[in-house]
């Protein structure tokens, strides 16, 4: 375990070892391993995935050699899964590895049932109707899939799955939990110990802006009937409050509180999106529901009661200008908080699991704590069928893709990577494929665009020449630069699926590398 510690350093480091378990217990299945499927799959293997099978009937030729480094002249003519499979075994030893010779297309019509084995499915270079097919058969089996397509300057990665639960979304920018506009009987009578005009000028420059915040916020309270600053005018009046406490320039404790302010002026209670999410249907669980709901349940219940209105106290503070005492009372205040609120939460699950007849020890307290640290945090992630997307775009959203400025070249995109398998699905072969018939596969481009647009509602919006022109110039290519890329965002996708840690894409992810931009599109 230490060499794995060592080996999976800098990961472990984002993730944690519950990721990293996570990971290491995944079974990953790749159709189609050229260059986006080869690059989706090397970094899952670099990463430490448990095991892996490439499923891909084409041998190597000449070609190969110019996109996918997993390949060399030695390969041509051998069968691709099995080539790229080795290299990836010599990527990561500790990565069980297989092949299966076969298209994947016949593989999702004559062998549905073969995906349910995995953890996991990463479908490239998939033309619709296999992308549909596939589909539903994982969601039948209840097997995340995630889709990633390259095609010469554009590419997609598209998740397809019936709901994906987040306890640790580890957001960028989230604010402090500190309840300084709500503090707790402790922490209020914590703050009435301290003296904001003690004379001793070093005691003054080291009490924490945590308690500056709580003792001026209770003044301010008395003297405006119960209430804390809301206009801008009185934010600014508080903040001067706290600026004419100041005895000294260098009292780096008071510019902070000036700096936090803000936390005071922050309306109680829980977020609009926690409102929505323990309002969601799930939360009346049964016998059937996940653990994640159940836990929910028991969170709704708590902040109706225990919690007065608010979700767990996470229970840590960040580093501010404190004397070592009074840094130390703070935080064992707010862990003796967190702790309480995490038992009242854990004895709630108990209950639940008991009512809906299930064990009631069947979620460990490491989860329990778990959500209840990030209970403010939870993200909840549904997907539309691929088919439903295909078939019934969100008309007013596409039609604002199409015609915005700053998205028409990524809707244009979406469009096309679906034009192009109509127009091989009649004509036998992608737009630009074959030297000689540029022209003549331009205008059947266009015209096969046209009427998908009026299939989709889209009556009158038109592609500009020179996307179309483009995407015929592509020839189907997979540029080694794009599917690097692609393989990339797929991966990264992947790993939060797996680990269940950071919120995935909500939509469908359009690389356009004419413009050097990427956007996602929900439709």
């Amino acid at each position: 375990m230490a060499e794995l510690k060592t080996k999976y350093d800098r990961q472990l480091r984002i993730w944690g070892e519950q990721g990293q378990t996570a990971l290491e217990k995944a079974s990953i299945c790749l159709l189609n391993c050229g260059p986006t499927g080869s690059e989706t799959l090397k970094n899952l293997v670099l990463g430490g995935v448990g095991s892996i099978t490439v499923i891909d009937g084409s041998k190597v030729e000449l070609g190969d050699l110019g996109n996918n480094f997993m390949v060399d002249e030695s390969s041509v003519g051998k069968s691709k899964a099995k080539c790229v499979c080795q290299f990836l075994q010599e990527l990561n030893d500790a990565v069980k590895a297989k092949f299966i010779e076969e298209y994947p297309e016949a593989l999702i019509e004559t062998n549905p049932s073969f995906f349910s084995q995995f953890t996991l499915v990463v479908a490239t270079q998939l033309v619709e109707d296999s992308m549909v097919k596939l589909d539903r058969i994982c969601r039948e089996a209840n097997v995340k899939l995630v889709f990633a397509r390259s095609y010469g300057l554009t590419g997609l990665v598209r998740i397809s799955l019936k709901e994906h639960t987040v306890i640790e979304s580890k957001p960028e920018h989230f604010l402090d939990d500190l309840r300084l506009n709500n503090p707790w009987p402790e922490l209020r009578g914590f703050a009435e110990t301290i003296d904001l005009d003690v004379t001793d000028p070093v005691a003054h420059k080291h009490i924490p802006y945590v308690l500056i915040l709580v003792k001026m916020a209770e003044e301010w309270s008395k003297s405006h009937d119960g209430k804390l600053p809301s206009t801008r005018e009185e934010k600014k009046e508080f903040k001067e409050h706290i600026k004419a406490r100041m005895t000294a320039l260098d009292e780096d404790n008071y510019k902070e509180a000036i700096e936090a302010s803000f936390k005071v002026f922050a309306p109680c209670g829980i977020s609009s999106d926690l409102q929505q999410l323990i309002g969601d249907r799930f939360v009346e669980v049964d016998s059937s529901s996940s653990d994640f709901w159940v836990m929910v349940a028991a969170l709704k219940e708590f902040i109706e009661n225990e919690g007065g209105g608010e979700a767990p106290l996470e229970g840590s503070i960040p580093d501010m200008t404190s004397s070592t005492e009074h840094y130390v009372c703070l935080q064992k205040l707010y862990q003796a908080k967190a702790e309480a609120d995490f038992l009242v939460i854990e004895q709630r699950v108990r209950t639940i699991l008991k009512r809906i007849g299930r064990d009631p020890n069947s979620i460990s307290k490491t989860t329990i704590k778990s959500f209840c640290k990030n209970a403010r945090k939870l993200k909840v992630c549904r997907y539309r069928l691929i088919e439903d997307e295909f078939n019934s775009p969100v008309l007013p959203e596409l039609q604002k893709y199409l015609t915005d400025e700053d998205y028409s070249v990524a809707g244009g995109f979406y469009i096309l990577l679906r034009a192009v398998d109509r127009f091989a699905a009649n004509y036998n072969s992608f737009p630009g494929q074959f030297d000689g018939v540029m022209d003549e596969d331009i205008s059947r481009l266009k015209t096969t665009a046209v009427g998908l647009l009026n299939d989709l509602g889209c009556n009158g919006v038109t592609l500009t020449e020179d996307l179309i022109n483009e995407m015929c110039r592509f020839g189907a290519a997979e540029l080694h630069a794009v599917a690097a890329f692609i393989g990339g965002i797929a991966s990264q996708e992947v790993i939060k699926l797996i680990t269940r840690q950071f919120v995935p894409l909500s939509g469908t992810f359009i690389f356009n590398g004419v413009d050097h931009k990427s956007q996602l599109l929900s439709l």
